[in-house]
């Protein structure tokens, strides 16, 4: 099953979803203020491509305020707009039933877009 909702998903916009994650991450990766940013954009391209069968959760060893602060840079510097546009996006396909499965990927990248510092991506 997680076959198939990773094929209907990449068809119906999880490939030009993970497209828009790496050339975000390319243009961060330019400068070396930008790596870590980039680095994380990586982590969400490669859960937007494929969603189905994994999950996130937070890192045991997370790197404690170092983690903190980042993720506070990263809210303030576009994280924010990410997070909402998955939400949206969310919220827009959980209105029909056909959408559902799809709407839990969109919250799940959410989740990770808020703060991807300190959480790993990890099969179920």
């Amino acid at each position: 099953m997680n076959t198939l909702g990773n094929f209907l998903w990449i068809i119906f916009g999880g490939f030009i979803i993970a497209v828009e994650y790496v050339i975000s991450s390319i243009f961060l990766m330019l400068t070396i203020i930008g790596i870590p940013f980039g680095l994380q954009t990586l982590k969400m391209a490669d859960l937007a491509l494929w969603p189905f069968g994994r999950d996130t959760r937070t890192t045991e060893t997370s790197s404690g305020c170092l983690s903190v602060l980042m993720n506070f840079l990263w809210i303030i510097v576009g994280g924010f707009w990410i997070f909402v546009t998955h939400m949206i996006l969310g919220i827009i396909l959980a209105i029909t039933i056909i959408g559902i499965p799809f709407a839990r990927q969109h919250f799940k990248l959410a989740a990770l877009a808020f703060t991807p510092f300190g959480r790993e991506v990890f099969p179920k």
